[in-house]
């Protein structure tokens, strides 16, 4: 299944790269609020543009609030003599959220008639259009059509969700969610270095039951296998993520949940032969209850005894299987010798690239996020990586494997 994205825009150094932000007059211009304070928080430079119907629905003194700069509404009063270029060639990318029925028709038969069509047509910076109308509207041939048009043209669509709409009906054309929105920002704006790539990550701890109530299970958080899952996504990788961790699933990602250390096993072993690359960034039981009980263990009954045994090294099998030009990235949780252990797990699992960290440091490890590691590659490179965020540092691992994919090709 695919989600809402975990990626954090504000992890990512945009540089004071500019947003043109169109608000078009749809119900849904409220939310365009929280995009466009999103896109300022994550150093983003925004330049709100209102139609004139949007201005009913929205004050425009919000959006010149938190925009980089007052909202722009008109050919003909701005204070830019020719605002539609100027917005048009300084733009990194053009953001329509909502954009409307009205507006996906215009834009499609190449209509200029206020200050945003005006800018869509005048730019070459790419366009990122959120649909938002009743369903009847966006099932209409004439939509359908016009939708198809804008995307063989270049334009990037990111579909309206199912839900409640406004009058109380039901069904698609709800503007996407929030997290979707901004995936197709950063998407837009990343190089697809990793596009045609099958990428196979792991995530979150696993739980091996006691009983039916208690388990045996660790801290991680499953954030850096997300991070890990979300970057290869936006790189433009068919990402599927085997997570044990139960938070939303990132934009563009199939997840396929498990609970236990078997059930990863399972999962990762069916689909890692045909991954281009895997990424076990999760953390496996090494041990699991031998006869987990039946029923809740009472303390009335006094301490139990509790036989573990050995699970499946999950990640030395990968090393088994792994096929020629596939390239597979350990992780290594360490509590002091992180080198020492990075070495041990490189060799003795065949692995490509060892991402090892001590979960005891500050900022780093189970749970926060950020995260600190030491990268060893199979060529004996290592590569220190300081406090940073755990997307930054999803970056620099698939910036070491998107090289090493390059030199086997």
């Amino acid at each position: 299944m695919t989600g809402g994205s975990q990626r954090d825009l504000s992890e990512v150094d945009n540089g004071g790269r500019r947003v043109v932000l169109g608000v078009t007059g749809s119900i849904a211009a409220y939310k365009a609020v929280e995009v466009c304070r999103r896109l300022v928080d994550a150093g983003f430079h925004v330049s709100p543009v209102m139609t004139a119907d949007a201005t009913r629905f929205l004050g425009a003194a919000t959006l010149s609030a938190l925009g980089s700069e007052p909202v722009h509404d008109s050919l003909w009063s701005d204070a830019d003599p020719i605002p539609h270029t100027a917005l048009a060639r300084s733009a990194d990318v053009i953001l329509v959220a909502p954009a409307t029925a009205t507006l996906l028709a215009k834009y499609a038969a190449g209509i200029a008639d206020d200050l945003l069509t005006a800018t869509l047509l005048a730019t070459r910076a790419p366009v990122v259009a959120c649909p938002a109308m009743h369903a009847e509207m966006w099932e209409h041939p004439a939509t359908v059509d016009n939708v198809a048009t804008l995307r063989r043209r270049g334009v990037v669509v990111v579909e309206p969700g199912v839900g409640r709409l406004a009058g109380g009906d039901e069904g698609a054309g709800r503007l996407a969610d929030m997290e979707e929105i901004l995936a197709a920002v950063d998407r837009v704006l990343t190089p697809q270095d990793l596009a045609g790539r099958t990428v196979l990550v792991t995530a979150g701890g696993t739980r091996e039951p006691i009983d039916p109530v208690r388990f045996v299970g660790n801290h991680s958080s499953g954030k850096q296998g997300e991070a890990l899952a979300s970057e290869a996504a936006v790189r433009g990788a068919t990402v599927t993520l085997v997570t044990a961790a139960d938070r939303p699933a990132p934009a563009g990602v199939t997840v396929v949940r498990v609970d236990t250390a078997a059930e990863m096993e399972s999962a990762v072993l069916e689909r890692a032969a045909t991954a281009d690359v895997v990424v076990m960034a999760a953390a496996v039981a090494d041990f699991r209850p031998k006869a987990p009980a039946g029923e809740k263990l009472r303390k009335a009954d006094g301490v139990p005894d509790i036989v573990l045994e050995p699970t499946t090294d999950v990640l030395a099998e990968l090393g088994r299987r792994k096929r020629p030009g596939q390239v597979l990235v350990g992780f290594a949780a360490e509590t002091g010798a992180v080198r020492a252990g990075a070495e041990d797990k490189l060799r003795g699992k065949h692995l490509d690239l060892v991402v090892a960290n001590d979960v005891t440091a500050p900022g780093a490890g189970f749970g926060h996020d950020t995260n600190a590691a030491t990268l060893l590659d199979a060529g004996g490179r290592w590569t220190d990586v300081g406090l940073t965020s755990k997307r930054e540092l999803a970056r620099i691992v698939l910036d070491v494997v998107w090289a090493r994919l390059s030199r086997q090709d």
